[in-house]
């Protein structure tokens, strides 16, 4: 079977996707582009704003239109919390966010036998991590490893909880053989990725944590670099760091999840930390590594949030001189708290997004300027505008003048920015 598949949303799914992609393949199918003609399409969801779930039908309806005759399923967030909105788009599939390959087997089952089929759980039950082959497609550089799944956090403005269920991890000896396996297939990059991947470990009960796994994985890794995904403050301890700081294949890029520089928003966002706590996070990892990337996201206009909170908000972000952001408007969640709260105003979300967004990109501009004249190991991954560029350990994209240089990691000399892209030469 022709099967083509549209992922939406995270990192998670993206990984989620990749393992059945290489599913498929294993059972004989063939991957088509998802812009052609299928016998089979699948859509991996998102739910984590409104208008995710609205890209999410439209893509669902697009596949009927490529071929009425294909069988048409949809997975993830969207369709494990709004299955009954799903069931209206009258498609062949609706599973949620659990077992993949029970999925496969059912996607299978419904091009054979034309009979509408359903695969969904009460997500809050789970308590099994489903082990997934990691990795990508052959030509990627670098690869994924999922290490957990679900959040307990509960943020008022977030309904992940409900769709991905509570901490599961991936056990540290499974990690460190996809990790071995990766290496051996020649990846030359390994991203931590998970819901919360900062809460590692909590159902384990071994008293483990993620600089545990981390420490056991790097040891695997060899020569391959390992990038972690985005971490709650809280991970950020001395104990943390220090013995981060030690491991040599580990990139100094950090993504701190922020979401506001006011501590009153914070509390009504229900985060679990407060500027005092992020920035001690922030000032840690800067102790112990030479000018870590520490990057964020922040979230604008949130409901309740007066122009004096937003006003702390722009003076914390540049206390903290982030290498990049992530700036969103805040966009209403139906089914969270904070949904029936006070709402802003487009126009002043949109503003104060703005606002921030310039702020932001003054630091990225500053802190690229301030690459020039280093040396960074740049791993390298295609041609672009005339240069070949890849990343550097920083995560900042990198370009030089060069030939046949993808899956490599060449030392780069950085002699100047465009303002988006460092610029070097290979030495």
């Amino acid at each position: 079977m022709r099967v083509a598949i549209y992922t939406l949303g995270c990192k998670v799914n993206q990984y989620e996707t990749q393992a059945m992609e290489q599913e498929l393949l294993r059972r004989g199918h063939e991957l088509v582009p998802f812009e052609g003609e299928a016998d089979g399409y699948i859509v991996n969801t998102c739910s984590v704003t409104a208008v995710s779930d609205k890209k999410s039908r439209q893509m669902i309806r697009r596949c009927k239109k490529r071929n009425p005759a294909a069988v048409v399923a949809a997975c993830g967030c969207y369709v494990q919390t709004h299955p009954d909105e799903a069931a209206g788009l009258d498609i062949d599939l609706i599973a949620g966010t659990g077992d993949r390959m029970a999925f496969l087997d059912l996607f299978e089952q419904a091009a054979g036998e034309k009979q509408p089929l359903t695969l969904l759980d009460d997500a809050l039950r789970r308590r099994d991590f489903e082990v997934l082959p990691a990795g990508g497609m052959a030509e990627r550089t670098r690869a994924m490893l999922k290490v957990e799944d679900g959040c307990v956090n509960f943020c008022t403005y977030c309904i992940i909880p409900y769709a991905r269920g509570g901490v599961r991890s991936l056990p540290k000896a499974v990690a460190v053989e996809q990790t071995a396996q990766l290496r051996q297939e020649g990846y030359r990059e390994l991203v931590f990725t998970g819901i919360e991947i900062s809460s590692w470990g909590h159902d384990l009960k071994t008293g483990e944590t993620l600089i545990d796994l981390l420490e056991a994985v790097s040891a695997a890794a060899g020569d391959m670099r390992l990038r972690l995904g985005s971490l709650e403050p809280r991970t950020i301890t001395e104990d943390f760091c220090r013995r981060a700081s030690k491991l040599p294949n580990l990139c100094p890029h950090f993504h701190l999840s922020l979401q506001s520089g006011c501590d009153e928003t914070l509390r009504r966002m229900n985060r679990k930390y407060d500027t005092a706590r992020f920035y001690q996070s922030v000032t840690l990892l800067r102790a112990y590594f030479d000018r870590p990337a520490v990057t964020t996201d922040l979230i604008c206009g949130f409901p309740g949030e007066t122009e004096e909170e937003f006003a702390r908000t722009l003076a914390f972000i540049e206390k903290c001189g982030f290498a990049a952001m992530h700036i969103f408007p805040y966009s209403i969640r139906p089914g969270t708290k904070a949904a029936a709260m006070e709402q802003l105003s487009a126009a002043v979300k949109e503003r104060r997004a703005a606002r921030a967004a310039e702020v932001a990109s003054q630091m990225h501009r500053a802190y690229l300027e301030g690459c020039v004249g280093q040396v960074y190991p740049v791993l390298f991954e295609q041609e672009k505008d005339g240069y070949y560029t890849g990343h550097a350990p920083n995560y900042c994209e990198t370009g030089v003048r060069g030939e046949d240089l993808h899956n490599k990691v060449l030392n780069v000399k950085i002699t100047g920015t465009d303002g988006d892209m460092l610029i070097g030469e290979l030495t």
